[in-house]
């Protein structure tokens, strides 16, 4: 006689993802999806996990990731550092970046299979550098429809949006109506906007004025927009979250759909050259002021808008150096680096962006911003995290830690949002904003993206010094019914799929893996 479930979770604090308080409820599973919420303690199963401690919650939904290389790579590096998380699905192309051909980057993450689901954005700048190139200009209208054609295409494949990196070229040399006209492409499909913003400081037009943009595309559009990795950076905007959020709040008590994600660290990352090189020098695909050839006019120009910029980030000994081939740079600052080789930080800048352009960490925030953004109701929880090989450095610790920290940082141990809120940002909220069918809830009928995990060892292992640890208090992880990450361990590397929007689920089921 056939089994009444494939699994069955028991004994456990069931955590549903909208929200609600923990209450005891067992959850069996059959094939993909859940098939009873509930009292089983008379059915069996193939196979019985006992959560008693424990607490059993929906899939983690990581709304901004950085691991597409690595889930298409053979070895599928990103998988452990996800599931260790509790990570079921991730966004990937965030940032404007990304293959324009989504067709080609879905074969490329279903050829050796996936670990988790992952679902993949339209990314505005690498379709405007594939129209445009990188002139700094507005689009003619043959460009405009030409790069709206490449977003339509994205969206027919399945994409969940259209992202965007205003503050990285080519994709700040576009104006706002270049996005609305793009985002309204991508609004008869269901999918969202999410932006990293213009400024995140007072770089150009300021961190409000950034903000604010986002809130015109949403609202002129039609869809949801989403300021992502939220953050006041440098001293400059230390404190302005509060006023941040008025705006936001204001925004959504007018009927536009304007959320936020956020990593829970006081650090971001990004590389060298967009950290502190001014936007024009980056126009026509060149950076200009670097060589010593340049014109002193030149260089004197590059050498004021680098120092106004490092002083935006806190000054050089908050710059520490994390992805490159120069290893000798590795977990040093830049002060350490300049004072070492007797060089005025812009100086030794300019040396290194001649020999390449590697990835930094920024101490940058506050914990009272940082605390002020978790507090809202529509914020999301994301990682940003990106998984370098081994031997090009260290990646931010937010790639294996983002989620196990907040959960135990914020929720444990300073207590600035309670549990059930903290699931509700990495389930229910990311599923809602991005139109992710039967995720994010652990309901009947929802697919079985499914945790287990003891809050009493709920944890980051990862450091800025040694960041590729695995979290740990994950114990068991369920992706689409099928055990993915047992006790430590990755039980299957194949577990998860392809997800697409709910346009293209609907019209053709099968092809959408849903």
């Amino acid at each position: 006689m056939a089994a009444d479930y494939d699994v069955i979770i028991t004994n456990g604090r069931l955590l549903d993802g909208a929200g609600n308080p923990w209450r005891y409820a067992d959850i069996g599973t059959r094939g993909d999806r859940i098939a009873r919420v509930g009292d089983l303690s008379g059915a069996d199963a193939l196979e019985i996990i006992d959560a008693s401690g424990l607490y059993i919650a929906p899939g983690f939904i990581d709304t901004h990731s950085h691991a597409r290389e690595a889930l298409q790579s053979a070895d599928r590096s990103a998988a452990p550092g996800l599931l260790a998380q509790g990570v079921t699905t991730v966004l990937l192309n965030p940032d404007g970046g990304g293959e324009v051909d989504l067709e080609a980057s879905i074969a490329a993450l279903e050829r050796d299979g996936l670990g988790v689901n992952a679902g993949l954005f339209a990314p505005h700048g690498s379709i405007r550098r594939a129209v445009m190139g990188m002139d700094a200009r507005a689009p003619s209208p043959e460009e405009l429809a030409s790069m709206a054609e490449l977003v339509e295409s994205a969206m027919a494949s399945g994409a969940f949006g259209l992202s965007s990196g205003l503050y990285y070229a080519p994709g700040s040399f576009a104006e706002n109506s270049e996005l609305i006209a793009l985002a309204r492409v991508v609004a008869p499909w269901g999918g969202a906007y999410q932006s990293h913003i213009r400024d995140e400081s007072d770089f150009t037009i300021g961190l409000a004025a950034a903000v604010d943009e986002v809130i015109e595309v949403s609202r002129d559009a039609g869809v949801p927009g989403v300021i992502t990795h939220i953050k006041a950076l440098g001293p400059p905007v230390w404190g302005l979250s509060e006023d941040i959020a008025r705006r936001i709040r204001q925004a959504r008590a007018d009927g536009i759909p304007v959320y936020t994600d956020q990593y829970p660290y006081e650090a971001s990352s990004t590389n060298f050259a967009a950290a502190l090189l001014p936007r024009w020098a980056f126009a026509e695909g060149k950076h200009r002021g670097l060589e010593e050839t340049d014109s002193p006019e030149l260089r004197a120009r590059l050498r004021t808008a680098f120092n106004e910029n490092l002083a935006r980030r806190g000054g050089p000994d908050r710059i520490v150096f994390s992805r490159t081939d120069n290893t000798a740079l590795l977990g040093k600052s830049l002060a350490a680096v300049a004072s070492g080789n007797e060089l005025t930080p812009f100086d030794m800048a300019m040396r290194i962006l001649r020999d390449g352009n590697p990835g930094i960490i920024s101490f940058n925030m506050n914990d009272e911003d940082i605390e002020t953004f978790m507090r809202e109701e529509w914020n999301m929880t994301a990682s940003d995290g990106a998984y370098p090989v081994w031997e090009k450095g260290r990646p931010h610790p937010r790639a294996f830690g983002s989620f196990p920290r907040k959960l135990r940082k914020y929720v444990i141990e300073d207590r600035v949002i309670s549990l059930p809120f903290a699931i509700r940002s990495m389930t229910s909220l990311p599923a809602d904003v991005y139109g992710i069918q039967d995720r994010g809830r652990l309901a009947e009928g929802a697919f079985a993206d499914i945790i287990v995990f003891d809050i009493r060892q709920i944890r980051d292992n990862a450091t800025f010094v040694d960041p590729w640890q695995l979290s740990g208090g994950v114990v068991h992880v369920l992706v689409n019914g099928e055990p993915a990450w047992r006790n430590g361990r990755q039980a299957s590397e194949s577990a998860g799929r392809v997800l697409k929007n709910r346009v293209v689920t609907a019209a053709s089921p099968r092809r959408s893996h849903q």
